[in-house]
């Protein structure tokens, strides 16, 4: 197999040759058709994430074809198209767990993280974590749905019932959810970097009501906004443009400092909330709610020993939407 690989903090994804992966009790071995690249990708390469197991294979918007099945797992399974996501494993016993939190589990695995993901022409991952992909015919177009569709998903679960939705960032995953919210008849306002034509005619095309940028204010207050970009700064932005009893969720698993800002900012029962992971409920119900809506995602495609240019296409917002590998 050939796989992309991490050494070390802030370093590149050398192309390296390894043995062909062997399934373990409960695995599959997984030839990937594609694997989408994430903002999380980024921080990986970083450094910027605890954990990191070196040296590592990232990448956790995988799509592939099921090849061999480990001890325990249904032959059934075998050329089955799947996708695995970014929580790759939970320990099943603690308070967490025990009280379907899974996605707050003490003693996680994380595909890409600290186990080898996806950008390989071959993954194994656990069978219990890796979700049936049938009706899902395109795998480039299926791949952003494993994390920016998922985290997205469960972001927008934490707006409750917010009709007027901010979304601060509009790539991978506001492109998806800005797709579900209209479908559920919400309004979207799309607030990009400043001076990002592009992408605010990518927002207004989706349905977007409003786009600017990230240091405007919408027409109207906002019932909830949802910040997809790292930028601590953002978080004050975002409280100034809600309403009363409005909600800002942080829906990365990494974000720059938040600045210091005044209480009457988050007066009259605003509130902050951030997005760990994600659980398996999760990925059931936005899998099964994608094809309804249809969601249709934007994608620019990149050989596989071409993941370090899409890592720094995705860092200076080359693209629309989202970047998928293909081996």
């Amino acid at each position: 197999m050939k796989a992309m690989v991490l050494s070390s903090p802030g370093g590149s994804l050398q192309l390296e040759e390894r043995p062909d992966p062997r399934p373990g009790p409960g695995d599959l071995l997984i030839r990937v058709e594609a694997c989408g690249v994430c903002r999380t990708d980024v921080h990986i390469l970083d450094g910027d994430l605890p954990g990191i197991r070196h040296p590592i294979v990232p990448g956790h918007e995988i799509v592939g074809i099921v090849e061999a099945v480990g001890g325990g797992v249904p032959s059934a399974r075998l050329g089955t198209r799947v996708g695995v996501p970014w929580l790759g494993g939970t320990c099943g016993h603690c308070p967490y767990c025990a009280a379907d939190r899974e996605n707050l589990c003490d003693r996680p695995v994380f595909t890409g993280l600290t186990r080898d993901g996806g950008f390989a022409t071959h993954v194994v991952a656990s069978s219990d974590f890796s979700f049936a992909l049938k009706g899902f015919d395109d795998p480039v177009a299926a791949a952003p749905l494993l994390c920016a569709g998922l985290i997205g998903w469960r972001s927008l679960k934490l707006c409750g019932e917010a009709h007027r939705i901010g979304l601060y960032g509009f790539g991978a995953a506001a492109h998806i959810i800005a797709q579900v919210c209209r479908w559920q008849g919400r309004e979207v306002h799309a607030f990009t970097r400043p001076g990002d034509f592009s992408a605010q005619a990518h927002a207004r095309s989706l349905g977007a009501i409003w786009a600017g940028g990230s240091d405007e204010i919408p027409p109207h207050p906002l019932d909830a906004a949802i910040l997809f970009a790292p930028v601590g700064d953002l978080v004050p932005a975002a409280l100034k443009v809600v309403r009363k009893g409005g909600r800002v969720v942080c829906g990365g698993i990494h974000m720059s400092d938040i600045p210091s800002f005044p209480y009457k900012l988050l007066w009259e029962e605003r509130q902050i909330l951030s997005v760990a992971n994600l659980t398996r409920e999760d990925a059931r119900e936005f899998l099964a709610l994608a094809p309804l809506v249809p969601v249709r995602t934007t994608t620019t495609v990149y050989p596989l020993a071409s993941a370090n240019q899409a890592i720094s296409d995705l860092r200076s917002g080359a693209f629309q939407g989202a970047a998928v590998l293909v081996p």
